[in-house]
């Protein structure tokens, strides 16, 4: 899957397809093989000039556009026009090309050139992310590979793809990159769901996909340009519960679900706005909104809790009589029992600061529900909005 370069106007589409295994972090050259590679690409993503999504999903901005991807060994990062040479030297590659759906064989610089120059317009336009995979030979940047987004608003989901190139197989630099995307994209964009699709005959990168937490879900046909037909795919998929997992809980004796005790609290500021806090990257349903709180410690009130969170969380300190009991809910998730306490809060002392590396927004009642949030929290929203 991935951001590999596009076909020519008029090539017949395909569905994804998989590209070579990754190289080293350290990108280094390894020996050049000839097992089967282990990244996926879909055909939307190797299109010349990506067809428009309608999206109103930006990725985050930085000074230069947007903040690259860091990895233990890689950089993930937007395509620059100085890249066209190299990117062509590792695509134009028939061991590369024939698992990318997309991508013809051979594979021209021009061709190189164009893909690089759409790839900043769907950047720009929030339609799709297209990312060059790099490493580090000494103090020298090398490109290794690339990885991409193709960005479907309406259904909340995306199009996970990428590739490698040969001299870098065998080193997981697929595994280690396709899996820090798929980590940013739902922490960070909004997405439900992560999609991807590999040829049946590409065991890498079905490797890859189970590796990173995709589960199985379908088979397909697609039509791979380079090799001038259709072939069988595998389709994949992955949430929130399969790559961040799900909160741990004791398991009750009785076999029934155990219950997870959670307390809750909308700070309102006095314009009538509501605090929300989204879930960070690495934190169990991260990319969802929610009010601030969290678990109850072993003997611990519901007031002592949020007490003790809203300040570890948000640096701000509130008084027991200040929180003002709301409403709760009582939620079934397929592994536990949520019971939630919600309290209302209108003072406090300090000013509410983002300390867990979460995002924060303050949000007109009539609008809570334009943020995504957990099911539990769900039933909460009219009550209050109809509260406030």
């Amino acid at each position: 899957m991935t951001d590999a370069p596009p076909a020519p106007k008029g090539a017949a589409k395909a569905g994804r397809a998989g590209p070579a295994r990754g190289g080293r972090a350290s990108a280094r050259a390894a020996a050049p093989r000839t097992a089967a590679p282990e990244a996926t690409g879909h055909a939307d993503l190797l299109s010349a000039v990506p067809p428009p999504v309608a999206s109103s999903v930006a990725p985050p901005a930085a000074p230069g556009g947007f903040a690259p991807l860091a990895t233990e060994r890689l950089t993930l990062r937007p395509y620059r026009p100085e890249d066209a040479a190299e990117l062509h030297r590792l695509i134009n590659d028939w061991e590369v090309c024939r698992t990318l759906a997309a991508v013809p064989f051979p594979y021209s610089r021009k061709l190189a050139e164009e893909w690089i120059g759409s790839t900043q317009a769907s950047l720009a336009a929030g339609t799709a992310l297209h990312l060059a995979i790099t490493g580090q030979e000494g103090a020298q940047e090398v490109l290794v590979g690339g990885a991409g987004l193709r960005i479907d608003t309406s259904a909340r989901t995306a199009r996970l793809g990428y590739w490698v190139g040969r001299r870098f197989w065998g080193h997981g630099v697929a595994s280690e990159a396709a899996k820090r995307l798929a980590h940013w994209a739902l922490a960070n964009l909004e997405l439900d769901r992560l999609e991807a699709t590999v040829a049946t005959d590409n065991p890498g990168s079905i490797a890859v996909l189970r590796r990173i937490g995709f589960r199985h879900v379908g088979e397909g046909v697609e039509t791979f340009v380079a090799r001038g037909g259709e072939q069988r795919v595998l389709r994949f998929e992955a949430t929130r519960g399969d790559l961040f997992g799900h909160p741990e809980t004791d398991p009750a004796a009785d076999g029934s679900l155990p219950l997870l005790l959670v307390a809750a609290c909308a700070l309102v500021d006095t314009d009538g706005r509501v605090l929300l806090a989204r879930r960070p990257e690495g934190k169990k349903m991260a990319g969802l909104w929610e009010f601030p709180g969290g678990k109850l410690n072993p003997g611990e009130t519901p007031e002592a809790a949020l007490i003790r969170e809203l300040k570890e969380e948000l640096g701000i300190d509130v008084a027991s009589a200040c929180l003002a009991p709301f409403a709760f809910a009582s939620h079934a998730y397929d592994r536990f029992h949520l019971l939630m306490p919600l309290f209302l809060c209108r003072r406090w002392r300090g000013t509410p600061t983002a300390r867990e590396g979460q995002l924060l927004a303050w949000v007109r009642p009539d609008r809570l529900t334009e943020y995504r949030m957990p099911e539990a929290d769900l039933p909460l929203v009219p009550l209050l909005r109809d509260f406030l």
